[in-house]
């Protein structure tokens, strides 16, 4: 059955120019997942989240915690230099821009099943929620969804299932190790309990063996060229058909401007009728 991501909505009226992106590109060296956004129904978490991503903060973040069948957690930690050939024995923490409310409750209820990204926070504090979050490997709705205020769900995995799953087949001694093992029990260690890697083995693991993750968001920007007229620009989604429409009004009778397969470049078109004084745009993609 065929899917479509709901990219962007922006509206242009004036001649000011406007942005919005609402995929995220979770890169690894297993393959992309591609996780629509829920802006509308959880806007505070999501601007969050892209706040992160979009002032370098994750930079060399790796994954730091999976436990197969539940979760794989990202968002905490940072290293300086990938390619560093010294044990693990030290990182950076991803910078903390402070706590945000917890908004499981607000909008639409979104519970945490398979596919489904979501805030991590403290234990005890359903506010505490900042730069971490995780991906749910398994149905955790009623489990998360009932601790601690419920884990707030902020997007959705709408390509890279095969990338995620590799988080399931693997085990302790099979691609997770604990610190604790090598290094002894201390404050640092007991963070890195469940950490993936990518080798088999029970041993100490280097800056290399850790699974980074390069994070990117679907750049997007309307703006007035002269006459009326609309350029809309964005970086396309590689190997899927992207489609920019419009509509004049709500309810929305959405209409198609132009369909074109994605190469992972900034694609633009020029929007040139002037039918409409004023027109809301969206980007999708079929998966």
């Amino acid at each position: 059955m065929k899917h479509s991501a709901l990219l962007l909505l922006v509206f242009l009226a004036a001649t000011s120019p406007a942005f919005a992106g609402t995929l995220a590109q979770f890169r690894t060296r297993f393959g992309d997942i591609d996780v629509e956004l829920y802006d509308q129904d959880k806007r505070v978490t999501v601007q969050n989240f892209i706040r992160y991503v979009q002032s370098g903060a994750y930079t060399n973040m790796f994954l730091h915690r999976c436990i197969p069948g539940f979760i794989v957690q990202g968002g905490g930690f940072i290293t300086t230099n990938q390619s560093a050939t010294n044990l693990f024995t030290a990182f950076d923490y991803v910078p903390n821009f402070g706590s945000i409310s917890n908004e499981f409750n607000i909008g639409t209820r979104l519970s945490n099943i398979y596919g489904t990204i979501a805030m991590a926070k403290a234990d005890g504090d359903p506010n505490s929620a900042s730069s971490q979050w995780f991906f749910n490997l398994g149905d955790n709705s009623a489990n998360l969804d009932n601790q601690n205020g419920g884990f707030t769900v902020f997007g959705r995995l709408v390509r890279g299932t095969n990338v995620l799953n590799i988080f399931n087949a693997i085990s302790q001694a099979n691609g997770i190790v604990d610190l604790r093992k090598f290094y002894g029990t201390n404050d640092n260690t007991s963070l890195f309990s469940d950490l993936p890697v990518r080798y088999s083995g029970d041993f100490r693991p280097h800056f290399n063996d850790l699974i980074y993750v390069d994070l990117s968001l679907l750049n997007v920007q309307v703006r007035p060229v002269g006459n009326g007229s609309r350029e809309i620009s964005w970086n396309s989604v590689s190997n899927k058909l992207n489609t920019v429409e419009f509509t004049a009004d709500f309810p929305a009778v959405w209409q198609s401007l132009t369909a074109t397969n994605g190469t992972g470049e900034t694609f633009k078109f020029v929007d040139s009728s002037v039918t409409n004084a004023q027109r809301f745009y969206r980007v999708r993609v079929d998966y």
